[in-house]
């Protein structure tokens, strides 16, 4: 049989209400939205029953820590760096490495981190009904690893086409989701069996050892991750193979770690899963009820009352207990809908930002690792400083209340990012419809120019020499292209050209001087911005003569004679003024200046004089204007909410339910991070909409929930566990004096 505690407590015990999260570790609770309690076997803390006589653990230094544990904690290290390393730069691998749209990226994202958390229901029962945990780690470990090899290998270009890349990955998230989601109730479980029953202290420390490997794997693997995919280039782009490659190197020596420490192991034999015995119990009591649904036999008083003909009187109180706490998780997914959302929908708002910290420039998916650090540091300013203030305040500031405050301060975040998102766009090109395009006009040639447009009423104004362009203008058409014709006024002469516009595209109209005439071409811009923060650049060859172009002694560009225009060229944001421009007449030094984030450029060649060559600039699309620090608010916020919400929701909900229960609770717990996540992508992919208006719904709907969830938990009645069993036990065993009543009767002769 399954229970469930906190893994820093000596045995079950019960905790209601604040005293029971007061009594949490810091450090155990850093994990928060992790197993702060997890799947245990009843005998395991400490191990009770007939269990195989086994040689004690040989010692570290000295004390009564066994050697074994170093081998855990390092095989959690390891793990949790391979684990949110590769996530941190899921998303990105999605939108750039697939190019598909980000809906989908956010999507399959989120799918993959609904199955992490549905998964750990099934290692349980496997450890707990048939492997035991050790052989249940070694074996969804090796899952693990082949998973992890399967996806670094997918993410190398050379090999194959997109849809090999595709059937690669996914097949590789669906065997991390498996080895991560399985080992996850084990492994520390694992780590309370290596002590002995009086070392309880010591059980305890190791705990928030483990949890401080799981926070410290985490917040180093979504700092370094993104560097390797971002900063080293392999096959000619971002290198998600190494971004890939090295969590799986990492997830390898978990494995050997883990393996190493076997001779030193205590290893306690499966027990049996409570979880199995609720869902069966439920399962006859339903089944019960539909089949004495006649009004002749008589009602029960609760619907789990049912399942007496076959379960215990014991088992069905326990599960009304748990039920009640069961009903409190209904609204709970909403919280992680949006939690979870740092790895999806924020890192991609991070790719439209200013990424520039002045010492260094910061990946979009490095934003992440604010998430774990703001918990180290948040958990002892709450727990030594706010909480007690609170408290000095005589402010009853129950668990019910303070998950709800969770839930506000995570909807303010979202709602923050609303703001922010609206405040991106303000650089974003508009968005085309259909019979619609937009233009604009460059003049390269000595004087002003005049354009017009058949039938239509744009640029009033004349266009100087080399000005830098006004807006795009929009131009409507009659049908999906139209044939339009442009006259320029240059100079006392008017001069027709025809161009045929199609729609949903972006012009530019090129007017220059060629052999003493003026002409004009008409090329495509970019639609949008580049996309990851990329630089998009192009060249225009003023001169006579084609020219050969070298950026950063790694891109090549030819441009022909006479105003051709090159295609766009995407580099990393930085300054480049280290170019080479080969002409007929020798090599001279390039200077492009600052290529900034998000930002579109024409650079024109005009001429070659004094030794250099002479190039004019032009921003067809604005650089991102706003700060990624803009972000650092609701990444505040929202570690904040989930130090209230999650860690005093598991305490609580540890408080409320009997010891037998606990691993029914756990389930609950992570199946609501699952089904949150599982919202996310129905959202996603049925009810696509601007970001901001996406951020704002969120902030609505959990708003919404915390109002549902606040008024739900005014009417709950928090419960001793331990005193409604033994009120039970009262009601059910008659009382001493009823028994001496029974005695009997000495009668008189």
């Amino acid at each position: 049989m399954l229970e469930i505690f906190p893994v820093n407590s000596p045995q079950p015990h019960s905790m209601v209400g604040d005293k029971a999260r007061g009594e949490m570790n810091a450090f155990q609770r850093n994990e928060s939205k992790e197993t702060l309690f997890t799947f245990i076997s009843a005998g395991d803390d400490p191990p009770k029953g007939d269990f195989p006589v086994q040689k004690k653990s040989p010692k570290l230094c000295g004390s009564n820590y066994p050697l074994s544990i170093a081998f855990i904690v390092v095989n959690e290290f390891c793990e949790r760096f391979s684990y949110y390393g590769m996530r941190a730069v899921l998303t990105l691998y999605f939108l750039s490495f697939f190019h598909w749209d980000e809906n989908l990226s956010t999507a399959v994202y989120h799918a993959f981190s609904a199955l992490c958390y549905f998964t750990p229901v099934v290692g349980a029962i496997m450890a707990d009904s048939w492997l035991g945990k050790y052989r249940t780690i070694i074996y969804l470990s090796i899952v693990y690893v082949v998973g992890h090899l399967i996806k670094s290998v997918g993410a190398i270009p050379s090999l194959g086409n997109q849809v090999v890349h595709v059937i690669l990955s996914m097949v590789g998230l669906f065997l991390i989701a498996l080895g991560t989601g399985g080992i996850k109730p084990c492994v520390s479980a694992f780590g309370g069996d290596q002590f002995e029953e009086e070392h309880t202290s010591e059980r305890s420390k190791f705990f928030s050892i483990f949890y401080l490997s799981i926070n410290a794997g985490s917040l180093i693997s979504t700092f370094v991750t993104p560097v390797l995919r971002g900063d080293v280039k392999c096959f000619g782009e971002d290198c998600y193979a190494l971004a890939f490659g090295v969590p799986a190197a990492l997830m390898v020596l978990a494995l050997v770690v883990f393996i190493a420490g076997s001779g030193l192991y205590r290893k306690t034999p499966p027990q049996g899963n409570i979880l199995l015995e609720v869902c069966k119990c439920i399962g006859f009591a339903i089944k019960n009820r539909l089949k004495n649904r006649s009004s002749q036999i008589p009602k029960r008083d609760h619907w789990l009352d049912w399942a007496s003909e076959k379960y215990s009187k014991q088992l069905i109180g326990e599960i009304k207990m748990v039920t009640r706490v069961l009903f409190l998780f209904i609204p709970l997914p909403m919280f992680w809908a949006l939690f979870d959302q740092q790895g999806s929908r924020w890192t991609l708002q991070a790719t439209k930002m200013n990424a520039d910290f002045g010492i260094y420039v910061l990946q979009p998916d490095q934003m992440q690792f604010l998430n774990p650090l703001l918990i180290l540091v948040f958990i002892p300013i709450f727990d030594l400083g706010l909480y007690p203030l609170i408290n000095m305040c005589k402010f009853n500031f129950t668990p019910i209340r303070k998950m709800a405050t969770g839930m506000i301060l995570a909807g303010m975040a979202f709602g923050l990012a609303a703001i922010v998102e609206v405040k991106i766009n303000e650089t974003d090109m508009p968005r085309l419809v259909p019979e619609e395009s937009l233009i604009r006009v460059l003049n390269l040639a000595k004087n002003p120019v005049q354009v017009t447009i058949q039938d239509k009423d744009l640029f009033q104004q004349p266009v100087g020499a080399f000005q830098n362009p006004a807006e795009y203008s929009k131009l409507l058409l009659n049908g999906e292209q139209q044939s339009l014709r442009f006259t320029l006024r240059y100079q006392g002469l008017s001069l027709p050209f025809n161009y045929t516009v199609k729609e949903k595209l972006v012009y530019s109209l090129i007017v220059f001087e060629a052999e003493g005439n003026l002409s004009s071409h008409l090329i495509t811009d970019l639609e949008a911005k580049p996309e990851n923060g990329l630089a998009a650049v192009r060249f225009i060859n003023g001169l006579n003569q084609d020219v050969n172009l070298t950026i950063d002694s790694k891109w090549f560009i030819a441009v022909q004679r006479n105003y051709s225009a090159s295609e766009y060229s995407l580099l990393e944001r930085d300054k480049y003024n280290n170019g080479k421009c080969i002409t007929e007449m020798g090599e001279f030094p390039l200077e492009l200046g600052l290529l900034d984030f998000g930002a579109s450029y024409t650079i024109v060649i005009t001429n070659v004089s004094g030794g250099a060559v002479k190039t004019w600039k032009s921003e067809d699309i604005k650089a991102n204007n706003v700060h990624m620090a803009w972000q650092l608010p609701q990444y505040l916020l929202i570690s904040a909410g989930e130090v209230m919400f999650s860690i005093t929701g598991l305490a609580f909900s540890y408080s409320q339910s009997p010891a037998s229960m606990k691993s029914v609770l756990q389930a609950g717990w992570l199946l609501t991070v699952a089904v949150g996540n599982t919202f996310v992508l129905v959202v996603a992919q049925t009810a696509p909409m601007a970001q901001w208006a996406e951020f704002v719904l969120f902030t609505v709907l959990l708003f919404a929930v915390c109002i549902i969830f606040s008024v739900m938990g005014y009417f709950y009645v928090s419960v001793d566990p331990e005193d409604l069993e033994e009120k039970e036990e009262k009601r059910e065993t008659p009382s001493r004096g009823n028994m001496i009543s029974l005695v009997t009767q000495k009668t008189k002769l």
